[in-house]
């Protein structure tokens, strides 16, 4: 069961390995764009020319999907990146059924742990393998491993790194189902829980009072998508702007955080311990262009800044 790009690698796996894979479980094709054309899942994609069965149930909780389940009688299923699962989805199979979740659980429970790990100046994360209960990333721990995160990496970077780990760890878990070796373990409550919320448009802004580093970090985990944002403030105008790559300084200045200085072709903004360089930026309605290519063009004046 899944949607995204995210989970075909590892339906990939299971493909060509030496498992029964006797359906597989997607969202429905909806109208997308401005054509509003109808648009397949990345997994319904994968599957389309492939002799294998698709289901694209609106309601999993439906009696016709849920008779179309019994069809199929998986003795296994397994979740990467699809939707809360009614229990008697999850408690169908005599295995059970297991979620991937792209984080080292507990910490990162939630919609965006690639995302938050990074925006957080995490130097490691991971993913695990956990068998589905009633509450949302909750249940007991299969398998897990780690991946390091690097001080220049992005949120493409790391979900590059992730795609063959998790094709592995659902593989490795897969056998210790089979070879009934696993020793799940109830998760931990450590006294600080580190969430990962859905992300919006509202925590998607870049808060200039933070430290520099902090604002990398935070550009860095939204970068390439659905990237920071924030609002140029150039006399009377204002204008969205998306950031995708920042560099930082620690210097003492005297500006008012936000405030827009350029050296040489460069684009510096003001923040709680330094400046924040810009690197490359978007426009509203225009491309995503390096700074230098946007100054060319795109004058701010001296009283010019960001606002949050």
């Amino acid at each position: 069961m899944g949607t995204p790009e995210f989970s075909v690698p590892m339906l990939d796996s299971i493909y060509n390995s030496k498992y029964d894979l006797v359906g597989v479980v997607t969202v429905e094709d909806k109208p997308a764009g401005r054509g509003r054309k109808i648009s397949k899942s990345a997994v319904k994609q994968y599957v389309e020319d492939k002799n294998i069965t698709v289901l694209q149930p609106k309601n999993l909780k439906s009696e016709d999907f849920l008779n179309e389940l019994k069809i199929l009688n998986p003795n296994l299923i397994i979740v990467v990146a699809f939707r809360m699962l009614p229990k008697q989805v999850w408690s169908y199979p005599e295995y059970g059924t297991f979620n991937l979740h792209a984080s080292l659980l507990p910490q990162y429970r939630g919609a965006a742990p690639i995302n938050w790990a990074i925006i957080n100046g995490e130097t490691k994360t991971g993913l695990t393998t956990f068998f589905i209960d009633e509450k949302i990333d909750t249940g007991e721990i299969i398998d897990s491993v780690e991946i390091e995160i690097k001080d220049e990496e992005n949120l493409e970077d790391i979900y590059n790194k992730m795609l063959p780990k998790g094709s592995d760890l659902i593989m490795k878990t897969i056998s210790l189902i089979e070879k009934n070796i696993t020793t799940a373990k109830k998760q931990e409550n450590p006294d600080h829980l580190k969430k990962a919320p859905k992300l919006s448009n509202e925590n998607t802004k870049i808060d200039w009072d933070q430290s520099a580093k902090s604002i990398f970090d935070f550009v860095r985990g939204l970068s390439p998508y659905p990237l920071a944002w924030s609002t140029i403030k150039r006399g009377e105008e204002k204008i969205l702007c998306k950031i995708s790559k920042v560099r930082y300084e620690f210097r003492d200045h005297k500006l008012e955080n936000g405030r827009i200085e350029i050296r040489d072709k460069s684009l510096f903004v003001a923040a709680g311990d330094g400046f924040v360089e810009i690197l490359e930026i978007k426009l509203s309605g225009k491309k995503l262009l390096k700074t230098k290519d946007l100054l060319n063009g795109f004058e701010l004046g001296s009283g010019s800044r960001m606002l949050w």
